[in-house]
């Protein structure tokens, strides 16, 4: 089995959000289970200059988009037992920053169509299986199928694509379709298979010519088809195709997110280092060395399907709790004006640290208490499994991929607290039963701990899941 995964970013190259650590976590975890595995990603002007020194020229090809004929080149560098391709085009991809630009549309474009080109160019390493994930790779089934459609070789190869977060879905006005992406009218006509709104949908696209089509959790696939709070827009496409989407859980890398390698280790059954990493925490953010005052933490970003209207409406409330509150994250303005400004309002007790830094949320994940994540809309969600792993109890609302991995109190084997209403009086229910029993049930507490330290979120199962579908869908 031969499967390529490509993906606008992966970690430790090139990184916005969760996408670049399952970009690295799950191809390393089929590498393990022999899988031949290889990833393709852009070769962004942000990459570190010790991986581009580690990197092999490969080839260049010249790709044609539309009515440009634009330089191709290909980089190879081996990893824990993976290769990593990266598309080299300075006009594209040497910017300051890997999102953000007017014309992303033809960026993304020029790498589906890339990617598609160099298929069979690969020193005699073909797919048997090409991996897509999210809008800015959706076009490469679409360039595979009308571009490629009727060659054998391309004809042997079967396409996944993975929907990370279906919010974003590459819209774009009908002129770009033969202009920049270089396809016919036929994939608009009669609300074609690209067609949405009077525009194009490179998302609908995707999910349309793809052989299979999965997101990143069992909860999140029935929301998607189900409600348009959760499909924007996109419901009665995925329920058209509800025969070839399913929801896979995403996974960790429980090597990047050990307790026992901590500076102050601990585990399960051992949690004294969970106090000193408490203690260097607040000492860090300049909050009060109380070992004993609740610490809750939020790392992610400060926008509003993440729930951070909610905790707007109630940051006072929360407050009045005789509780710690740490921030870290970038997002919308106005949030990071607020938190920065109750930051300043309750000194001592409350840190804003309005930035992207992953030793600092490791430390956060590590020290902090109760772990607070109250999404409007979650795909799958990797920080709470992380602040679990790190014996953080996570405080979630009920949906996506939070329905999947915390299992609510007062079960038996719960993991954390669940509420379920977009409310705020709702999340502040679930907030003060957790500090109920953070307070009056040490015991209690102590096993909510244990047991997400405990718990496997590896990519173990998920990737014995990815391969059960590539064996499904390959000839």
């Amino acid at each position: 089995m031969k499967v390529l995964f490509i993906t606008g970013e992966v970690n430790p190259f090139s990184q916005t959000g969760g996408l670049a650590d399952v970009s690295a976590s799950l191809p390393k975890a089929l590498a393990r289970k022999k899988i031949s595995i290889r990833v393709m990603s852009p070769l962004y002007g942000s990459i570190d200059a010790e991986w581009r020194a580690k990197m092999r020229f490969v080839k260049y090809i010249y790709v044609q988009l539309a009515w440009r004929s634009a330089y191709c080149g290909l980089f190879e560098l081996k990893k824990d037992g993976v290769t990593y391709y990266f598309i080299d085009n300075e006009y594209y991809f040497k910017r300051g920053e890997m999102y953000g630009y007017f014309d992303e549309c033809e960026r993304f474009a020029f790498f589906s169509r890339a990617a598609s080109a160099l298929l069979c160019e690969l020193d005699g390493w073909q797919p048997s299986v090409v991996h897509c994930n999210d809008w800015q790779t959706a076009l490469v089934p679409v360039y595979m199928r009308k571009i490629y459609g009727g060659m054998p070789e391309y004809d042997a190869m079967k396409t996944v694509l993975t929907i990370h977060n279906i919010a974003y879905q590459g819209h774009y006005g009908k002129d770009v379709l033969g202009s920049v992406l270089g396809l016919g009218d036929d994939l608009i006509c009669n609300g074609g298979i690209i067609e949405y709104n009077g525009g194009i949908n490179l998302m609908k696209a995707g999910i349309n010519l793809s052989d299979w089509v999965t997101t990143v959790s069992p909860t999140y696939a029935q929301e998607l088809q189900h409600w348009s709070f959760y499909g924007c827009g996109l419901e009665g496409v995925l329920a058209a195709n509800s025969d070839k989407f399913s929801g896979i859980l995403n996974g960790i890398d429980p090597d990047s997110f050990d307790p026992e390698a901590l500076v102050n280790p601990f585990s399960s059954k051992d949690l004294k280092g969970k106090v000193a990493c408490k203690a260097e925490l607040q000492k860090l953010l300049g909050l009060g060395p109380d070992p004993k005052v609740p610490l809750i933490t939020m790392v992610g970003r400060l926008v509003d399907h993440k729930g951070m209207d909610l905790v707007a409406a109630a940051l006072d409330e929360i407050m009045a709790q005789d509780v710690q509150l740490a921030i870290l994250g970038r997002g919308d303005w106005h949030y990071e004006q607020m938190f920065s400004e109750v930051a300043h309002r309750y000194n001592g007790r409350c840190s804003a640290s309005m930035l992207y830094n992953p030793a600092l949320a490791q430390s956060m994940y590590a020290g902090g208490d109760i772990f607070l994540m109250p999404s409007r809309t979650e795909p799958c969600g990797l920080a709470q499994m992380i602040a679990m792993r790190y014996g953080n109890v996570p405080i979630v609302r009920r949906t996506g991929g939070l329905c999947d991995t915390v299992i609510p109190y007062p079960q038996s084997d719960s993991l954390g607290f669940v509420f379920d209403n977009c409310d705020s009086w709702d999340m502040l229910e679930a907030i003060r039963t957790a500090l109920s029993v953070y307070r009056n049930k040490p015991k209690e507490w102590k096993a909510l701990m244990s047991r997400g330290t405990d718990t496997d979120f590896s990519w173990a199962d998920s990737a014995k899941a990815y391969i059960k579908l590539y064996k499904a869908i390959s000839p």
